[in-house]
Order: structure tokens, then sequence, then C-alpha cells
């Protein structure tokens, strides 16, 4: 069974729905064992880790740490990972493309999980597409 926590550190309390979208994206992807933590921080905190490990100083919508980077660890259970969102960045996304916050937040929460297994929009257009089809296959299915 899959385990996840989020862990508020924002106070943005509108967020029971991603339960769904969680699941049907680690269903989509055959994660039947995997942990991880998805983590709401302010655009400073944000900042402050996108300089540390990525040496941009800047704030960011989603960062991804995924602890399977090595595919020759073999466990009974996946150890994903942790995804952190800017929720001050994530509202001012919402509102930039005309949809809801909660559109947005389901779409970060995706973005970041399929990163943590694996996916990389950054590696060529190929990669680019594979990974956002499958960010369109989740969301497709929920109204916002």
């Amino acid at each position: 069974m899959n385990k996840y926590e989020i862990i508020d550190l924002y106070g943005y309390k509108d967020y029971a729905y991603l339960k769904k979208v969680i699941k049907k994206t680690l269903a989509l992807e055959h994660i039947k064992k995997g942990i991880f933590s998805i983590i709401f921080i302010d655009d400073e905190k944000m900042q402050e880790l996108n300089l540390k490990y990525r040496h941009l100083d800047k704030t960011t919508d989603v960062l991804s740490f995924a602890y399977e980077d090595n595919e020759k660890l073999k466990f009974k259970v996946r150890h994903l990972g942790e995804i952190f969102i800017s929720i001050p960045r994530m509202q001012l996304q919402a509102q930039e493309y005309g949809h809801s916050e909660r559109r947005e937040l389901a779409f970060l929460t995706v973005h970041g999980l399929l990163h943590l297994l694996g996916y990389d929009h950054t590696l060529g257009k190929k990669e680019e597409e594979e990974m956002f089809k499958k960010q369109e296959v989740v969301l497709n299915g929920f109204k916002f």
C-alpha cells in the first residue's frame, strides 16, 4: 500500500481532493508500495531550496527530490522522495493561466510525483511529451 504525507508549512487547507489525484497517478504508473512526502512552503523557502540544491537564486513552483536515482537498488517498498510546492507561486500561476487553484495544485502535485518516478521533461522533446501526456491523462479525469 502506498503511503504519503502532506506537510502544510504554509497554512493552505484546501487540498483533501489531492488524495484522488495522487491515487490515480500512482495507479497509472503501477506503484503499489511507494512512500513520499509533499511539503507546502512559501516562496522564500522555495528560493532557499532552489539556491542550495540547483544553484538558482530564484523561486519556482515545484521541486522534487527523488530518492531512487540508482536503478540497481531494489527494495520491497519504494522510497520515492519529497515534493516541495510553493503555495504563493501556485496561486499566482492559477491566476495567470486562468484556472482554479485546485487545478494548479493538482497539476504541480502530479508533475512533482512524475519527477519522483523518473520522468524528466528537461531531457528532450520526446521525454517532455511523454511526461506532459501522463499529466493530462490524470488531470482530465477530474473537475476542478
